[in-house]
């Protein structure tokens, strides 16, 4: 199964996802077996217009989730059903502190290297050329990110945070705390997360983005339990989610999630909305995100919220993508383009 998902979904080189695949049937103790599979897997890189026409007709989603969505977006179920069995583009964040997305772009194909400017983020570019990321001109430097399209509108949907104070919760791996510290120049950025080791990858891609800085503080801490010594202005919370939205970049999400755990995740998502709701200042901002697609965690989730917040007040998206929700506005995965995302922005009122 391994080798045909190279083939047929992935980017690998057909040779090479044959190669890997059969010697890992023979280190497995399957060498028996090592020329049957070498042989499906050279006729279907032979006829592999064929079989994806074959794996078009059929969505593969678990049968709770084709449910789900069928409810949630009835409408749209034939295209979301069809777009998520595809592969997520490859796409960046320029650094707009080093270098303008057109002038990157130039860059790119000075190198040869196929790209254009996303349509939705003024700062994304989809690469469309096969290339390691470490070998992009400028990463070592820190002139970009990688980030889907979808995910860097969170810095857009911020309030101007030049000299306030902010908190990432649930940070990890720090691509919104570093589009933060790109687009403006806040007073203090504390980052959280209760993963330590995804934590490292925050500070180490601060690094490379040149933007670490006293004002800027990497936490470990549980979302659910963390106080503020001092209210914040802004927090930005990225819940805890399905993550259905993303799964055209992680498959295994079909396997891994069941019908049993949306419910478990609304319920830690409501108690972490609940703490961080409470350390925001009057005044300040929560910008709700998650990246999923189902709306018992975006659009009922805020439903339930506002009905036990008087302080809380919608700062409606006015926006010409996505979908707008009673609460909230929901972006769908699009072929080419962005993953699955809700965003829900709320000023704490007195």
């Amino acid at each position: 199964y391994v080798g045909l998902y190279q083939l047929l979904q992935t980017r690998i080189a057909p040779h090479a996802a044959i190669s890997e695949t059969v010697t890992a049937v023979k280190q497995l103790g399957y060498q028996a077996l090592s020329g049957v599979v070498n042989a499906i897997l050279r006729r279907v890189s032979r006829e592999t217009s064929e079989f994806q026409v074959a794996l078009e007709q059929a969505h593969g989603l678990p049968s709770w989730l084709l449910k789900r969505l069928k409810k949630d977006w009835p409408e749209q179920l034939s295209e979301l059903s069809h777009e998520l069995k595809h592969l997520a583009p490859l796409t960046l964040r320029v650094n707009e502190r080093q270098v303008s997305r057109d002038d990157y772009l130039e860059i790119l194909e000075e190198h040869d290297i196929a790209a254009h400017a996303c349509t939705i983020s003024q700062v994304g570019i989809v690469l469309d050329s096969q290339v390691q990321i470490p070998d992009l001109p400028g990463f070592d430097v820190g002139g970009f990110s990688v980030q889907d399209e979808h995910a860097q509108l969170c810095a857009t949907l911020l309030p101007n945070l030049d000299d306030k104070f902010v908190v990432d919760a649930c940070a990890a791996p720090g691509g919104k705390t570093a589009h933060i510290l790109e687009k403006y120049q806040p007073r203090k950025l504390i980052a959280l997360d209760q993963d330590t080791k995804r934590l490292t990858r925050v500070t180490e891609n601060l690094e490379r983005l040149l933007l670490e800085g006293e004002h800027v503080v990497i936490e470990a801490a549980d979302a659910i339990s963390w106080q503020a010594a001092e209210q914040p202005d802004c927090i930005v919370l990225d819940a805890p989610c399905s993550a259905i939205g993303v799964m055209r970049r992680h498959p295994d999400i079909r396997l891994l999630r069941h019908s049993t755990d949306i419910g478990q995740t609304v319920a830690l998502q409501q108690q972490i909305l609940e703490n961080m709701w409470q350390q925001l200042k009057v005044g300040g901002t929560l910008l709700y995100i998650t990246c999923s697609i189902l709306k018992a965690e975006n659009e009922q989730q805020m439903v339930e919220f506002f009905s036990k917040h008087a302080d809380a007040k919608e700062i409606k998206i006015q926006a010409d993508w996505g979908i707008e929700q009673i609460h909230g506005r929901q972006l769908l995965p699009q072929a080419g383009r962005g993953d699955g995302f809700f965003y829900c922005r709320i000023e704490k009122i007195a």
